[in-house]
């Protein structure tokens, strides 16, 4: 590997051609390649279907491989590691519908996988990101999806839990495919539409709102395959029209998720337990923790998973490593060391720029070798070329490579926004030997071909310009130092609920001092009210367990019945100042954590407040473990889901509503057996393993009754006998009827919604909250516990309601990435910030009034009053340049030429005459 360049000369000359299994077996590859276009080190490997290794043959890559990196008496190597933990994120494995005939998958070659369709969107799959049909290799017009294959069913070969994800990509699929063809008709058959994750509501809106695209509500089975056309024949039912049959051109198989193929062989290896499922044995109070201590789980092995869980359980399992580890800590860790930086102040500007496919995302619209070949036309620019993937480790490499090659002092990428990959790319320019800071972006995805999917010829145009308004900024670039900021060893967590409280202890036990800020005066939050989980976890007793840890833990340290008055500094040297119980105080800390919880909605629908039999799922639970009779005695109790929130007012699902609702529902018939309990749902969205209690809710004669919002139900009180009764109107779409039930008690499946102290908390923190009033995450793959404000991190219901396993995955992972920072002696402030020409300042005060982090003061100099930038305070928004009526105040790497050189290349040179001409 270390001697392979990538030339792929070896892949020419290869005459072994097979199915390739990264693109599902639709194309086909040479038994020596690499493995995947982003793959790195980007060299190539050799398979078992090579030809040498089955039979001694051929080798003649050997002789074509100019570098000598290939060797076919490579033999296998034992090597053993000493570790004092292990990791497994052995991930998960796609559902094979194989394993089902009703599929017909591999019999009917126009019935695909999900995971085939993905391929076949990718610029990098089988049809270089056209959707073309095997058959004929057309585009399809009508397409279906089916969801839930290989998920709830308990039929031989599949799985009786919910894959949790399904819904949503084979969402994202259809969105994709109308972005690919206007006028493709798209159907996605389902059961219930599990859209449950954060924003996943408004996603599914935004799919359903589309023009051609239809959710249909019913099982399916595959009927026929037309023998001429290759069109797959779907029966299903309707409410109106009974069983309909309808031809499609083809159908996406939407697969569930698969415990890995190795897992019963690494259990056994590591000694640790799978599930019933196949998966990792876990306890929800501990979900990264396997049977075995000093063995944890991370990711889809823990059960399926979507990206951002995979994300932060890898970093609450790295927690608990550091945990175990800590007296380790810091003994293997090297400092990176960069290049000597070059001096190009001096030298004319010669710029590189870097223009990205990013799959289809840019390249499906934009013409990108026609932009490539018009940036090298302007001025200055030495260098242009594409790639595929410019955030891909062997693309970062390679423009690093360019710049020293061709001794670019200037470089601009053109691909997708700086909020995301700026750091990435500054620091594939620093690695070249030129400072950071002559870096520039050019975001020709969000602002341009995202928003121009179907004006691709102008979408060509406006890359081009936006490329060309970034060159003529880049020919202006100054370098700028950065600052380098001690930290401070303490953590201050905002919340004393099962969150702040685990991510205080994570953090505690790995050496550093916490101070923990509740403002009630007793630690618990939500889950105070809390008594049973579906798994049957005694809540009560685990949270007595935790508040007894912290408080006899000795570097934590519990503030109750707090107040935050104020809160300022900068990362790594943080001071808030708190009002509390133990008097007022102020805190240091290098690190902030905002785990306030939420809290539960109170109804003012269905007679609630009203009637004292209306109760909400926590007061129900409540009333349970209390054993009040007047519940347990209960004939009829009818349950409502939904109840605020998947409305105008509030867009979005709980998430957790339904599972509460099936495990108080099945803890009314453990007590009462005859009790007649009935569910009012829109979806049943009982994801994951919570599947199975919705399943056993049914067996035990729970009824389940939808509703459509247009349609809900209806609650009033009427006289019966004298007495007055709660009489809930909902519709049986079976039926064709409204359906009367008569109930003792009513229990509205309430909303979680933001704490009251989310606007103040965001405020004082610097932090931004999403369009629910939820705290806002930096990004929701990459940065799922952590802030846009450097230094602040996120765990808990704060970020949006979640079960209590849940939690704790964040908690751990948000205390994985505090010790990120609190391991280190120095963190590194941005350069990008405002200063003050003393010369012009009058001291009018109006950059300190704007100034949202305190970062602009007055002083006194030798000309008086004049007001100053506190560079690490500073971050770079620019705002109080805008407001100085002298322009005394400018922006590091945002200055008035960069700027105005930017807006003279926004028209071009024979606009601009023309311009001037009118203008005259």
């Amino acid at each position: 590997m270390d001697k392979c360049t990538g030339c792929a000369v070896c892949t020419e000359y290869c005459p072994v051609q097979y199915p390739d299994p990264f693109n599902q077996n639709i194309s086909r590859n040479k038994a020596i390649h690499v493995y995947f276009s982003q793959a790195f080190p980007l060299v190539a490997y050799i398979d078992e279907s090579c030809r040498y290794l089955k039979e001694k043959t051929c080798a003649l890559c050997e002789g074509v491989c100019k570098a000598d990196a290939i060797d076919f008496h490579q033999k296998p190597q034992k090597v053993e590691i000493n570790v004092g933990a292990v990791i497994l994120a052995a991930g998960l494995e796609p559902y094979d519908p194989r394993a089902n005939p009703e599929y017909h998958y591999g019999e009917f070659v126009n019935v695909v996988t999900s995971m085939d369709f993905e391929r076949l969107l990718s610029a990098t799959g089988a049809y270089s990101g056209e959707i073309l049909r095997a058959s004929d290799l057309k585009h399809p017009h009508k397409i279906a999806w089916i969801s839930c294959v290989g998920s709830r069913r308990v039929t031989e070969g599949e799985n009786s839990y919910c894959s949790g994800v399904c819904c949503t990509y084979n969402q994202k699929q259809v969105i994709l495919t109308k972005e690919h063809d206007a006028a493709a008709e798209c159907t996605i058959f389902h059961n219930d539409i599990r859209s449950f994750g954060k924003d996943f509501e408004r996603f599914y809106q935004r799919t359903a709102d589309l023009p051609g695209v239809r959710f249909v509500r019913s099982y399916v089975s595959i009927v026929r395959e037309d023998p001429v056309t290759k069109n797959v024949t779907i029966r299903y039912s309707t409410p109106d029209d009974g069983v309909r049959e309808e031809e499609f051109e083809m159908v996406v198989l939407s697969v569930g998720l698969n415990p890995p193929a190795e897992a019963q062989a690494m259990a056994g290896k590591f000694g640790i337990d799978l599930n019933a499922h196949g998966f990792c044995l876990t306890d929800s109070a501990k979900p990264m923790e396997t049977s075995r201590a000093g063995i944890f789980v991370s990711g889809g092995f823990q059960g399926p998973a979507d990206i951002p869980d995979s994300v932060l359980t890898a970093s609450a399992a790295g927690s608990q490593c550091g945990e175990l580890l800590n007296y380790r800590r810091g003994k293997l860790s090297t400092e990176r060391v960069y290049p000597q930086e070059r001096d190009v102040s001096g030298e004319a500007p010669r710029i590189g720029v870097f223009v990205c496919h990013c799959g289809a995302n840019i390249g499906r619209i934009v013409n990108v070798p026609d932009v490539v070949e018009y940036a090298l036309t302007l001025p200055n620019v030495v260098h242009s070329q594409e790639q595929l993937f410019s955030c891909a480790t062997n693309s970062s490499r390679e423009i690093t490579d360019m710049t020293r090659e061709k001794g670019l002092n200037r470089v601009v990428v053109a691909a997708c926004s700086p909020r995301t990959l700026e750091p990435l790319f500054r620091d594939t320019v620093r690695e070249a030997g030129i400072n950071q800071y002559y870096y520039e972006m050019a975001n020709i995805r969000e602002h341009n071909s995202w928003v121009h999917a179907r004006e691709k010829e102008d979408a060509t145009q406006k890359a081009k310009d936006l490329i060309r308004m970034s060159v003529a900024r880049a020919r202006s670039l100054e370098p700028l130092p950065e600052y380098d900021l001690s930290v401070d060893k303490t953590a201050l967590v905002v919340g004393g609920g099962v969150a702040g409280m685990t991510c205080s202890l994570s953090i505690a036990d790995q050496g550093h001092e916490v101070y923990l800020v509740e403002k009630e005066k007793e630690l618990g939050g939500t889950a105070r009210r809390i008594h049973y989980t579906l798994e049957g976890m005694d809540v009560q007793v685990y949270l007595n367990d935790l508040i007894r840890k912290v408080y006899r833990h000795p570097l934590v340290h519990v503030h109750t019945g707090a107040t935050i008055t104020e809160a300022g500094g900068y990362i790594g040297n943080f001071v808030t100042w708190v009002k509390s119980d133990r008097g007022p105080a102020e805190i240091r800390h290098g690190a902030t954590v905002i785990a306030i919880g939420a809290q539960e909605y109170r109804p003012a629908e269905y007679l609630y407040g009203q009637d004292e039999r209306v109760l909400t799922q926590l007061d129900l639970e409540e009333w349970i473990a209390e054993g009040d009779e007047k519940i347990v005695n209960a004939g009829s109790v009818v349950m409502i889901q939904c109840v605020g929130c998947r409305n105008e007012e509030r867009n979005y699902c709980s998430k957790i509503c339904c599972t509460h609702a099936i495990k108080n529902a099945l803890k009314l018939k453990e007590k009462n057996p005859g009790m007649d309990v009935s569910i009012l749902f829109r979806d049943m969205r009982t994801y994951g393993y919570a599947e199975d209690y919705y399943r056993q809710a049914s067996e035990k004669d729970v009824k389940f009754i939808r509703f459509e919002p247009e349609d809900a139900p209806q609650v009033e009180t009427v006289e019966e006998e004298g007495k007055p009764v709660l009489r809930v109107t909902t519709p049986d779409y079976i039926l064709g009827a409204k359906m009367v039930l008569d109930a003792d008690y009513l229990v509205l499946s309430a909303a979680a919604i933001p704490s009251a102290a989310t606007q103040d908390v965001a405020s004082l923190f610097k932090v931004t909250l999403n369009p629910d009033g939820f705290f806002k995450e930096a990004h929701v793959k990459l940065r799922p516990v952590e802030f846009g404000t450097d230094g602040v991190y996120l765990c808990g219901m704060a970020q949006y309601p979640k079960h209590i396993s849940e939690t704790v995955s964040q908690a751990y992972g948000a205390a994985g990435r505090v010790l990120t920072l609190l391991s280190r002696d120095i963190v590194t402030a941005s350069g990008a910030v405002a200063q003050v020409d003393e010369g012009k300042c009058v001291s009018c005060g109006a950059c300190i009034t704007v100034c949202s982090y305190g970062a602009i003061d007055f002083y006194e100099s030798l000309r008086g009053r004049r007001a100053r930038v506190n560079p690490v305070l500073c971050k770079g928004d620019g705002v109080c340049n805008t407001v100085c009526p002298t322009s005394a105040v400018s922006l590091k790497h945002f200055t008035d030429e960069e700027i105005w050189n930017q807006i003279d290349a926004a028209v071009q040179e024979e606009e601009t005459v023309s311009l001037m001409g009118t203008v005259c």
